[in-house]
């Protein structure tokens, strides 16, 4: 498998900021994405992931106002995540 499922990431984040899709579609596709990447990823950054779409999953059941975690945080720390992933 080539890394191009880790390409093809970067356009669900602003499906999900229109709403085209939803948090748990989006978590999915991208530890699908993850777990699937030739060469393997490093154990950290698959960590670091699964942390971050928690948070986001999480963030998910409340208003912006009342959680912990801003979605608009959560993004930009997959974008990063993104970055780094596709930089290996």
């Amino acid at each position: 498998m080539s890394d191009d499922r880790l390409f093809a990431l970067a356009p669900t984040l602003e499906a999900f900021k229109n709403g085209t899709i939803n948090v748990s579609d989006l978590a999915w596709l991208w530890r699908d994405a993850a777990h699937a990447h030739e060469p393997a990823l490093p154990e950290r950054y698959l960590e670091v992931l699964e942390r971050v779409l928690n948070q986001l999953e999480s963030a998910a059941l409340f208003t912006e106002e009342s959680c912990s975690f801003s979605q608009t945080d959560m993004i930009g720390a997959l974008r990063d995540w993104l970055i780094r992933a596709k930089a290996l």
